[in-house]
């Protein structure tokens, strides 16, 4: 049978902002104990350099001391106090201000696919073809102006070079950092709330070594196990039971298909989830479960053979010959999956919530089939149903339209009423985009273009979906089709509903000398 594979977070529901506050909270009080790295700081830290060696060449002549430290009298006394007072003021200069701990968590900040350039500080979103979405360009938690922004960038486009690498990330040269997990959300928070910090106090400070921090700091408490910790400490107030992820998992169970778990997650806290959203049964429910797989490195690296791990965690040295019901394995690669199971290319789908990380080689390297998850679906659509979103956009297109048919009246007066139809165009445009979220818009589209997420997502993704709940709408002999999107050059089929039933109106005759236009670049 067909077997399909769940990554634990495509499982797991969090509680909206909860888990992400957490993380925010503890990566912010992480991010204090981070070495501060600016260049006023560092002018600060050559004074107090010098003040330690002028202390320092102040001690009486002929005393021993041991470690610099002397106590044989009331001056070395005090010369040990004022060292200790450097010190700790030096400390204190090279953490990250006390201040930072003030702000507050904004769950509503940021959406997904935000890019990030490292050296100037702008988080921003980007569409398919690169160009930037103006009015989308934050500085802190303030927006940049647009002209600004065309300024820095010499126009709206950003070019090949500079744009994140294959994964999102800023390597070898990239500047650019795209966002695109749900733990990248607090993530982004945070960058924007220390700039903010910085700018508001007038610290100079560098771009690139805030990031990294920032950066290092999301790592600690995913290595260090301080998100996992906080959330076993309250399961409820993270994770929400999930009735439906077992009845989908037993239904697939029941229906003879094939599935496997991997998870980049230890197995304490894997179990403990599982056994809270799905049953203490959930292990009878997977044929196969790999914990701390290391992905996307999971789908690259041929080196790491896979690992047995007691209940108990303890890790056994035998060598894996085959991938056993029941047992928990670390580690492996997908390599020695594939061997070992036989599970290969189309007749596998594969659920994850990373486009890069979890979806990407596999359907470019292996022609596995895979499904996205996207929890971000049921609000956008929510949205999309709404009167006044069907109003607005009906009314756009249907404006859009005019001003392009109209505006070959070149005399003062048809021009200027197309004019003002062009300015009330413009001003819908933000509608558009605050409807989803006042900052950053929809994760899906610009004002008009798919989004540099969307774009990623399509080419790496064969379906998608808000949860893995959603296949209980459908039976497993179901086959999902593509809609037809007309391009440009197409007239599209729109089907019609009547009493009669079902008709499809036919397509108008297309210009063949028409010049096609496939992206707005406004």
């Amino acid at each position: 049978m067909a077997p399909w594979s769940l990554p634990l977070s495509s499982l797991l529901k969090h509680t909206d902002c909860l888990l992400r506050a957490n993380i925010f909270f503890n990566v912010l009080h992480g991010l204090h104990h981070h070495t501060f790295r600016s260049r006023l700081w560092k002018r600060d830290f050559r004074a107090v350099s010098r003040g330690v060696g002028q202390l320092l060449s102040h001690q009486p002549r002929g005393k021993k001391c041991a470690a610099s430290v002397c106590t044989s009298s009331v001056d070395g006394q005090d010369t040990t106090e004022r060292l200790w007072s450097v010190y700790s003021e030096t400390k204190d200069r090279l953490k990250y201000p006390e201040g930072l701990r003030k702000y507050e968590y904004i769950p509503d900040f940021a959406v997904r696919g935000l890019h990030y350039d490292v050296q100037k500080a702008l988080l921003m979103k980007i569409d398919a073809f690169h160009y930037i979405q103006l009015g989308t360009v934050y500085r802190g938690l303030h927006p940049v102006p647009d002209e600004e922004v065309i300024a820095m960038y010499e126009g709206c486009h950003v070019p090949l070079e500079i744009m994140s690498d294959f994964y999102g990330k800023s390597t070898h040269g990239h500047t650019m950092k795209q966002f695109m997990d749900i733990f990248s959300l607090p993530e982004m928070t945070l960058l924007s709330c220390v700039n903010d910090f910085f700018m508001r106090h007038n610290i100079d400070y560098e771009p690139v070594h805030l990031y990294k921090d920032v950066k290092e700091a999301i790592r600690d408490v995913h290595v260090k196990g301080i998100m996992y910790r906080a959330v076993e400490a309250d399961i409820g107030k993270y994770i929400c039971y999930g009735e439906q992820s077992h009845a989908v998992l037993k239904k697939l169970s029941a229906h003879g298909k094939k599935m496997f778990l991997i998870t980049n997650s230890p197995f304490d806290f894997v179990d403990r989830g599982m056994n809270y959203i799905v049953g203490k049964d959930w292990r009878d429910l997977f044929d196969v479960v790999i914990v701390q797989a290391d992905k996307p490195s999971f789908f690259n690296d041929r080196r790491k053979p896979f690992r047995r791990v007691t209940d108990k965690g303890a890790l056994l040295w035998d060598r894996i010959h085959r991938l056993e019901k029941g047992q928990i394995y670390k580690q492996g690669n997908l390599y020695e999956f594939l061997r070992l199971t036989g599970w290969r290319g189309s007749k596998v789908l594969y659920f994850g919530d990373h486009i890069y990380s979890d979806l990407a080689d596999l359907t470019l390297k292996h022609g596995w089939r895979t499904g996205a998850i996207i929890p971000e679906l049921r609000k956008e659509i929510k949205i999309m149903n709404t009167a006044e979103y069907v109003h607005t956009m009906t009314w756009l297109q249907a404006l859009t339209g005019l001003i392009e048919q109209m505006q070959v009246h070149r005399d003062p007066t048809s021009r200027a009423v197309v004019e003002e139809w062009i300015r009330e165009r413009e001003a819908m445009k933000p509608q558009t985009k605050d409807i989803f979220n006042a900052q950053f818009g929809s994760l899906f589209r610009t004002y008009h273009n798919p989004t540099y997420f969307s774009r990623r997502l399509s080419r790496f993704a064969d379906i998608y979906m808000a949860s893995i709940s959603c296949l209980l709408n459908y039976d497993f002999q179901h086959t999902f089709f593509p809609r037809r999107t007309p391009l440009q050059h197409e007239a599209p089929f729109w089907p019609e509903h009547s009493s009669a039933g079902l008709s499809v109106s036919s397509p108008a005759p297309q210009d063949q000398n028409r010049v096609i236009s496939d992206r707005n670049t406004e």
